[in-house]
């Protein structure tokens, strides 16, 4: 889910979301609304999340135990499309969703560093994208559209130590695009000092479409590659891969931390 699906910082190449001047679509994406209040948001979803699921009631094929799991959620992703901390009630979703028994994880751009030192109540898991390995590369991939972006991202990342919740740094990667210097993301990377790094590849979806290639998305073993040189640099070992996802788990740690 999302609490800001039209608004951003950023505009990056690989996102999937519509973006303002797609197909000829323009709207001011650092406008912000008037907020909906945190409580509507949260049962909205929950009643969405119902809804989506009531044709597979009646389907012979489905599997109904999974189907019933489905209807009662325990888990989300403040994710999805726009820049989630340009929400000014962020810490009141991130409540509301704990008061009603789920977990939270949190994805931001950090480029809006002064909502995630100001929370109150930590999500259980807190993930910076990190799309870029200097300013050069992340006016030209990320394309801000605030001032100061790449030194909120740097703050951010100098913040993540003090989260006492597992943090990640994921990296979508692109061919051709940012996919490069691994010594240089493990600068980066090396500040937040974080429980886990993910990097992930590309994928040619959605919007995106209009702006790169299909052969800008990597293949796993790319992905691998540019992992194994990051656990070299970092002292990271690789916890886990996915095939299929192209995108491979690195951390410190022996096993992952497992959330419930």
């Amino acid at each position: 889910m999302t609490p800001s699906l039209y608004h951003c910082t950023l505009g990056c190449v690989f996102c999937w979301r519509a973006q303002s001047g797609d197909h000829n679509l323009r709207w001011d994406e650092t406008r912000l609304p008037q907020w909906d209040d945190p409580e509507d948001i949260i049962e909205g979803c929950i009643r969405e999340q119902k809804r989506i699921l009531t044709g597979y009631k009646a389907n012979p094929n489905a599997d109904q135990t999974k189907r019933l799991e489905a209807t009662t959620p325990r888990h989300a992703a403040i994710s999805l499309a726009g820049e989630p901390t340009l929400y000014p009630h962020l810490d009141g979703l991130i409540k509301g969703f704990h008061r009603r028994g789920f977990t939270t994880f949190l994805v931001s751009n950090g480029t809006v560093s002064e909502t995630l030192s100001s929370l109150s109540e930590e999500p259980t898991q807190l993930y910076i994208s990190v799309s870029a390995f200097d300013k050069k590369t992340f006016t030209q991939v990320c394309r801000p559209h605030v001032p100061d972006a790449w030194k909120k991202l740097n703050e951010t990342l100098e913040l993540l130590p003090s989260f006492k919740c597992p943090t990640v740094i994921r990296l979508t990667l692109a061919r051709h695009v940012n996919l490069k210097h691994p010594e240089v993301y493990a600068q980066l990377i090396r500040k937040a000092d974080p429980t886990y790094v993910e990097p992930k590849a590309y994928m040619h979806v959605g919007f995106s479409r209009l702006r790169l290639n299909g052969s800008n998305m990597p293949s796993h073993m790319e992905i691998r590659d540019f992992a194994a040189q990051l656990s070299n640099e970092m002292g990271y070992n690789i916890l886990d891969e996915s095939p299929d996802s192209r995108v491979v788990l690195l951390s410190r740690l022996e096993k992952p931390i497992k959330l419930t």
